[in-house]
């Protein structure tokens, strides 16, 4: 068995356990503390990669990106019109007295706000997921079946291998391990359906676990071409095996999203 697939099972067989436990038996406000830390670190990572050296930017980036997390973290206290629209005048003010030309300026505040609005308002959707009704089964299920699929993506893709599904951005990726992510997706989602979700018939998780699959891969697409146009290879090395905390979430972000829309416009 190689060095790298080694080094990923034994990160899963460590984090798995642990993830599925807080899930299934910690409380609320844990999760929520949980995904807080972890957007605080993921959008560390971002901005080290996009601003590297540069602490000025890092800084309001980081700022940016946690108070627009606040809407989605405590939304009794932080209304998420109010609390997005203050964070953006203090991102557009601050971002100002940057150093460099003009041009500079502004081409790092789209950056900046990127990473804010896809780490710091976007992943938190995971905890407004949690909240809904039956939330914590959701998470379980939407976890389980994006796992479930880039395991089976990443045996496929070595196994078939083939034509490749986007080299410019990410040129590991193929066609079958694309393939394999969707099977993987929606065996998963047929089996936790009937555990965790009973009231979910096996068509429509069927096809949720597809628009689920597709959305985790666009996701996973998404942080690569981030990356490819910042040169690096992995966000960072937090994780052995799997590279950087980002490396990780990237295929959940989108997914959590999706399915918060869903629920709340087919199943409230």
């Amino acid at each position: 068995m190689e060095a790298n697939l080694k080094a990923r099972l034994g990160t899963a067989l460590i984090a798995l356990p642990l993830l599925l436990l807080l899930v299934g038996r910690g409380s609320a406000r844990w999760f929520a503390a949980l995904l807080f830390l972890l957007t605080l670190a993921a959008l560390r990572e971002y901005f080290l990669m996009v601003f590297p050296g540069r602490r000025r930017e890092q800084s309001i980036g980081i700022l940016f990106g946690v108070l627009v997390s606040l809407a989605l973290f405590v939304p009794d206290r932080f209304e998420a019109a109010a609390a997005v629209s203050f964070a953006l005048v203090l991102c557009f003010s601050l971002s100002m007295c940057t150093i460099g030309s003009l041009e500079e300026k502004f081409i790092r505040l789209g950056w900046t706000l990127v990473g804010g609005l896809y780490l710091g308002f976007l992943l938190p959707h995971w905890v407004v997921l949690f909240r809904l009704p039956e939330g914590r089964a959701w998470v379980l299920f939407v976890l389980l079946v994006i796992m479930s699929g880039d395991s089976f993506a990443y045996f496929a893709g070595r196994r078939f291998g083939g034509k490749k599904l986007a080299p410019a951005i990410s040129p590991g990726k193929t066609v079958a391990g694309a393939w394999g992510y969707m099977v993987g997706g929606v065996l998963a989602a047929v089996l936790l359906a009937a555990l965790l979700l009973p009231r979910l018939s096996r068509l429509e998780a069927a096809g949720l676990s597809l628009c689920l699959s597709a959305l985790g891969q666009i996701g996973d697409l998404f942080e690569s071409w981030i990356k490819r146009v910042f040169a690096v290879k992995d966000s960072g090395h937090l994780l052995p095996g799997h590279g950087g905390l980002l490396d990780r979430l990237d295929s959940l972000i989108f997914p959590a999203v999706f399915t918060v829309v869903y629920l709340k416009v087919f199943h409230s």
